[in-house]
Protein backbone atom coordinates (compact mmCIF):
# COMPACT_ATOMS: atom_id res chain seq x y z
CA UNK A 1 0.00 0.00 0.00
CA UNK A 2 1.56 3.27 -1.08
CA UNK A 3 1.70 6.29 1.17
CA UNK A 4 1.48 9.84 -0.10
CA UNK A 5 3.93 12.30 1.46
CA UNK A 6 2.36 15.01 3.53
CA UNK A 7 3.59 18.49 2.68
CA UNK A 8 3.09 21.18 5.30
CA UNK A 9 2.80 24.60 3.75
CA UNK A 10 3.00 27.65 5.93
CA UNK A 11 0.02 29.86 5.24
CA UNK A 12 0.54 33.52 4.41
CA UNK A 13 -1.63 34.46 7.39
CA UNK A 14 0.73 32.59 9.71
CA UNK A 15 3.70 34.42 8.23
CA UNK A 16 1.96 37.77 8.69
CA UNK A 17 1.09 36.86 12.28
CA UNK A 18 4.72 35.95 13.03
CA UNK A 19 5.92 39.22 11.51
CA UNK A 20 3.39 41.23 13.49
CA UNK A 21 4.55 39.51 16.69
CA UNK A 22 8.17 40.42 15.95
CA UNK A 23 7.17 44.04 15.30
CA UNK A 24 5.08 44.21 18.48
CA UNK A 25 7.73 42.58 20.66
CA UNK A 26 10.51 44.71 19.15
CA UNK A 27 8.82 48.04 19.78
CA UNK A 28 7.64 46.99 23.24
CA UNK A 29 11.16 45.93 24.24
CA UNK A 30 12.65 49.01 22.58
CA UNK A 31 10.34 51.28 24.60
CA UNK A 32 11.30 49.57 27.86
CA UNK A 33 15.04 49.66 27.13
CA UNK A 34 14.88 53.35 26.18
CA UNK A 35 13.12 54.14 29.47
CA UNK A 36 15.68 52.09 31.40
CA UNK A 37 18.53 53.77 29.55
CA UNK A 38 17.04 57.18 30.35
CA UNK A 39 16.86 56.16 34.02
CA UNK A 40 20.52 55.10 34.16
CA UNK A 41 21.53 58.28 32.31
CA UNK A 42 19.64 60.35 34.89
CA UNK A 43 21.28 58.41 37.72
CA UNK A 44 24.76 59.01 36.31
CA UNK A 45 23.94 62.71 35.95
CA UNK A 46 22.74 62.93 39.54
CA UNK A 47 25.89 61.21 40.78
CA UNK A 48 28.09 63.42 38.59
CA UNK A 49 29.80 60.37 37.16
CA UNK A 50 32.88 61.20 35.07
CA UNK A 51 33.10 60.30 31.39
CA UNK A 52 34.22 56.68 31.17
CA UNK A 53 36.48 57.22 28.17
CA UNK A 54 36.35 55.74 24.70
CA UNK A 55 38.09 52.48 25.60
CA UNK A 56 35.76 51.64 28.51
CA UNK A 57 32.70 52.69 26.50
CA UNK A 58 33.59 50.60 23.46
CA UNK A 59 34.81 47.68 25.57
CA UNK A 60 31.61 47.62 27.62
CA UNK A 61 29.42 48.00 24.55
CA UNK A 62 31.05 45.30 22.43
CA UNK A 63 31.37 42.94 25.40
CA UNK A 64 27.70 43.23 26.34
CA UNK A 65 26.70 43.10 22.68
CA UNK A 66 28.59 39.81 22.29
CA UNK A 67 26.87 38.35 25.36
CA UNK A 68 23.43 39.51 24.21
CA UNK A 69 23.98 38.04 20.75
CA UNK A 70 24.91 34.69 22.28
CA UNK A 71 21.82 34.74 24.55
CA UNK A 72 19.40 36.13 21.97
CA UNK A 73 17.32 32.93 21.82
CA UNK A 74 16.89 32.55 25.56
CA UNK A 75 15.19 34.43 28.37
CA UNK A 76 18.64 35.55 29.55
CA UNK A 77 18.84 37.64 26.40
CA UNK A 78 16.23 39.98 27.88
CA UNK A 79 18.37 40.55 30.97
CA UNK A 80 21.45 41.01 28.83
CA UNK A 81 19.88 43.64 26.58
CA UNK A 82 18.84 45.63 29.65
CA UNK A 83 22.42 45.41 30.91
CA UNK A 84 23.64 46.68 27.54
CA UNK A 85 21.19 49.59 27.26
CA UNK A 86 21.60 50.45 30.92
CA UNK A 87 25.36 50.66 30.45
CA UNK A 88 24.93 52.89 27.40
CA UNK A 89 22.69 55.14 29.49
CA UNK A 90 25.43 55.44 32.10
CA UNK A 91 27.88 56.54 29.40
CA UNK A 92 25.38 59.10 28.11
CA UNK A 93 24.79 60.87 31.44
CA UNK A 94 28.24 62.51 31.73
CA UNK A 95 28.04 63.70 28.11
CA UNK A 96 24.68 65.36 28.69
CA UNK A 97 26.02 66.94 31.88
CA UNK A 98 28.95 68.32 29.92
CA UNK A 99 26.63 70.02 27.42
CA UNK A 100 24.44 71.39 30.20
CA UNK A 101 27.45 73.01 31.90
CA UNK A 102 29.49 73.96 28.81
CA UNK A 103 26.73 75.93 27.06
CA UNK A 104 24.35 78.52 28.46
CA UNK A 105 21.65 77.01 26.21
CA UNK A 106 22.71 73.44 26.96
CA UNK A 107 19.23 72.36 28.06
CA UNK A 108 17.80 73.63 24.76
CA UNK A 109 20.46 71.77 22.78
CA UNK A 110 19.70 68.51 24.57
CA UNK A 111 15.96 68.98 24.09
CA UNK A 112 16.43 69.77 20.39
CA UNK A 113 18.62 66.70 19.91
CA UNK A 114 16.01 64.52 21.65
CA UNK A 115 13.20 66.02 19.60
CA UNK A 116 15.13 65.63 16.36
CA UNK A 117 15.99 62.03 17.18
CA UNK A 118 12.36 61.21 17.97
CA UNK A 119 11.08 62.91 14.82
CA UNK A 120 13.55 61.11 12.55
CA UNK A 121 12.95 57.70 14.12
CA UNK A 122 9.15 57.94 14.17
CA UNK A 123 9.00 59.45 10.68
CA UNK A 124 11.24 56.86 9.01
CA UNK A 125 9.81 53.90 10.93
CA UNK A 126 6.27 54.97 10.01
CA UNK A 127 7.29 55.33 6.38
CA UNK A 128 8.82 51.85 6.26
CA UNK A 129 5.88 50.26 8.08
CA UNK A 130 3.28 52.03 5.95
CA UNK A 131 4.81 51.59 2.51
CA UNK A 132 6.31 48.15 3.26
CA UNK A 133 9.10 48.91 0.78
CA UNK A 134 12.05 46.54 0.73
CA UNK A 135 15.24 48.33 1.78
CA UNK A 136 17.39 45.20 2.00
CA UNK A 137 19.54 46.51 -0.86
CA UNK A 138 21.00 49.06 1.58
CA UNK A 139 22.58 46.41 3.82
CA UNK A 140 26.04 46.22 2.23
CA UNK A 141 26.35 49.97 1.80
CA UNK A 142 25.34 50.64 5.40
CA UNK A 143 27.80 48.06 6.76
CA UNK A 144 30.73 49.58 4.85
CA UNK A 145 29.62 53.14 5.59
CA UNK A 146 29.21 52.62 9.33
CA UNK A 147 32.55 50.82 9.65
CA UNK A 148 34.33 53.56 7.68
CA UNK A 149 32.68 56.37 9.65
CA UNK A 150 33.43 54.59 12.94
CA UNK A 151 37.13 54.27 12.15
CA UNK A 152 37.27 57.85 10.87
CA UNK A 153 35.59 59.03 14.08
CA UNK A 154 38.23 57.31 16.21
CA UNK A 155 40.97 58.91 14.08
CA UNK A 156 39.35 62.34 14.47
CA UNK A 157 39.26 61.85 18.24
CA UNK A 158 42.86 60.63 18.51
CA UNK A 159 44.29 63.39 16.31
CA UNK A 160 41.87 66.08 17.58
CA UNK A 161 40.38 67.16 14.24
CA UNK A 162 37.13 68.99 15.13
CA UNK A 163 35.97 69.59 11.55
CA UNK A 164 36.38 65.93 10.65
CA UNK A 165 34.54 64.92 13.80
CA UNK A 166 31.68 67.28 12.92
CA UNK A 167 31.50 65.94 9.36
CA UNK A 168 31.39 62.37 10.66
CA UNK A 169 28.48 63.28 12.94
CA UNK A 170 26.62 64.50 9.85
CA UNK A 171 27.43 61.26 8.04
CA UNK A 172 26.24 59.24 11.02
CA UNK A 173 22.88 61.02 10.95
CA UNK A 174 22.43 59.86 7.36
CA UNK A 175 23.71 56.34 8.04
CA UNK A 176 21.50 55.86 11.10
CA UNK A 177 18.50 57.14 9.15
CA UNK A 178 19.22 54.54 6.49
CA UNK A 179 19.66 51.86 9.16
CA UNK A 180 16.20 52.61 10.57
CA UNK A 181 14.68 52.02 7.14
CA UNK A 182 16.76 48.90 6.59
CA UNK A 183 16.09 47.27 9.97
CA UNK A 184 12.36 48.04 9.89
CA UNK A 185 12.19 46.60 6.38
CA UNK A 186 14.03 43.47 7.54
CA UNK A 187 11.43 42.92 10.27
CA UNK A 188 8.52 43.44 7.89
CA UNK A 189 9.86 41.11 5.20
CA UNK A 190 11.11 38.38 7.53
CA UNK A 191 14.81 39.11 7.23
CA UNK A 192 15.01 39.61 11.00
CA UNK A 193 12.92 37.26 13.12
CA UNK A 194 14.63 37.79 16.49
CA UNK A 195 13.12 40.75 18.31
CA UNK A 196 16.07 41.04 20.71
CA UNK A 197 18.51 41.60 17.85
CA UNK A 198 16.06 43.96 16.12
CA UNK A 199 15.76 45.95 19.36
CA UNK A 200 19.54 46.24 19.73
CA UNK A 201 19.91 47.61 16.20
CA UNK A 202 17.12 50.16 16.61
CA UNK A 203 18.38 51.20 20.05
CA UNK A 204 21.88 51.83 18.69
CA UNK A 205 20.48 53.88 15.81
CA UNK A 206 18.60 56.06 18.31
CA UNK A 207 21.65 56.39 20.56
CA UNK A 208 23.94 57.36 17.68
CA UNK A 209 21.36 59.71 16.18
CA UNK A 210 21.03 61.56 19.47
CA UNK A 211 24.78 61.78 19.99
CA UNK A 212 25.40 62.97 16.43
CA UNK A 213 22.64 65.59 16.52
CA UNK A 214 23.83 66.84 19.91
CA UNK A 215 27.36 67.22 18.58
CA UNK A 216 26.17 69.11 15.49
CA UNK A 217 23.87 71.38 17.49
CA UNK A 218 26.59 72.11 20.02
CA UNK A 219 28.94 73.14 17.21
CA UNK A 220 26.52 75.32 15.25
CA UNK A 221 24.08 76.59 17.88
CA UNK A 222 25.92 76.30 21.19
CA UNK A 223 26.21 79.51 23.25
CA UNK A 224 29.06 79.80 25.75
Amino acid sequence: MSQNPVIVVRRPSESVLATNNVIKNTYMLLSMTLLFSALTAWMSMQMNMPYMGILVTLGGYFGLLFITTKLRNSAWGILSIFALTGFMGLTLGPIINMYLHAFSNGAELVAMAMGGTGAIFIGLSSYALTTKKDFSFMGGFLMVGILTAFLAGIAAMIFSIPLLSLAISGVFVLLMSGLILYQTSEIIHGGETNYIMATITLYITIYNLFMSLLHILGAVAGED
